[in-house]
């Protein structure tokens, strides 16, 4: 039952936030929803890296059968939620026209490569199934201090220029990284912790409705 509820669940989600990447890439009129697309884009295939070889795994001989795919699936999202976050920064800086503020550029760019060169350490151990936790710890910090930034810039500017349009955008990143600790910390002592990666993934869609919607909206304003 598991297997077909969270095959089921992955798939419509990977579907989505896929297809919502292409609408958006093709249709959206301003580079700032075009760069939208390409991140939403960007998780659903990263994501499907690891979610794919999960549900075929789950479907037949079980997870265990699977620990190199699922390892690689999951050293490959890791890579691509990067990228993920930054052209959402990318995306801060369109949107309300930022003009300067190099440091941020660095920053964000300092924590990304932190971020990738501590994933690609060995002591990873991403395709066996003792990947110990010190190193998801590590790898992890950077990202969070991504998160963190993500948050304050868009809840600031979007208070700032009453932008009723993304005035959520912060909260999905909040809930996102909430349902995701917990994961990190404790799903391997606790594996029902995984459930966590649900409410997770949903709010990532939040993220990608919210995008989609703003450009919707515009495009209609624009007919009128």
């Amino acid at each position: 039952m598991q297997a077909f509820v969270e095959t089921a669940f992955d798939t419509v989600y990977l579907l989505s936030v896929i297809t919502l990447g292409i609408i958006m890439l093709i249709k959206g009129k301003k580079l700032e929803f075009k760069l939208f697309g390409v991140m939403a884009i960007t998780l659903g295939l990263g994501d499907s890296f690891h979610l794919v070889p999960r549900a075929y795994a789950l479907l037949t001989t079980g997870l265990e059968d699977y620990t190199f795919a699922l390892g690689l699936g999951k050293f490959i999202t890791s890579i691509t939620m990067t990228f993920f976050y930054l052209i959402l920064y990318h995306v801060w800086r369109i949107r309300y026209k930022i003009n300067g503020k190099h440091y941020l550029t660095i920053a964000f760019y300092l924590l990304a490569l932190i971020r990738i060169v501590l994933c690609l350490l060995p002591g990873n151990n991403w395709t066996s199934s003792n990947q110990p936790l010190s190193y998801g710890i590590y790898r992890n910090i950077p990202f969070a201090m991504i998160g963190l930034l993500i948050i304050i810039l868009f809840f600031k500017s979007a208070k700032d220029n009453k932008d009723k349009n993304y005035k959520f955008m912060w909260l999905t990143i909040v809930l996102s990284f909430l349902f995701y600790i917990p994961v990190v910390l404790f799903a391997d002592k606790y594996p029902l912790i995984g459930m966590l990666m649900i409410p997770k993934t949903c709010a990532y869609v939040w993220t990608v409705v919210i995008g989609f919607n703003c450009m919707r909206k515009e495009n209609q304003d624009e007919k009128i």
